[in-house]
């Protein structure tokens, strides 16, 4: 069993969306809220099922950030990674 903590990054791996990257935002029981501060801001996270997300261990404090902090989180993620 994987830990989906606040801050982690995680792949989709099914839907329309499969392989964006996204910045958990929020965890219950069975769903995760994703971020990605463009189309999925943090008004309106994109709801998703845990068995259909890939974490990335890489985790990031979320305590004092808005949209614009996590466009940077993903795109220096993006860049490290050489834009997988």
């Amino acid at each position: 069993m994987e830990r989906y903590e606040v801050g982690m990054l995680a792949r989709s791996k099914a839907g329309h969306d499969k392989g964006h990257v996204y910045v958990i935002f929020e965890v219950d029981e069975a769903y995760v809220y994703l971020v990605d501060g463009s189309i999925r801001t943090m008004d309106k996270p994109k709801k998703k099922k845990k068995k259909h997300v890939q974490i990335i261990c890489e985790k990031h404090e979320l305590s004092k950030i808005d949209d614009v902090g996590i466009k940077r989180i993903l795109k220096l993620f993006d860049k490290e990674t050489g834009g997988n």
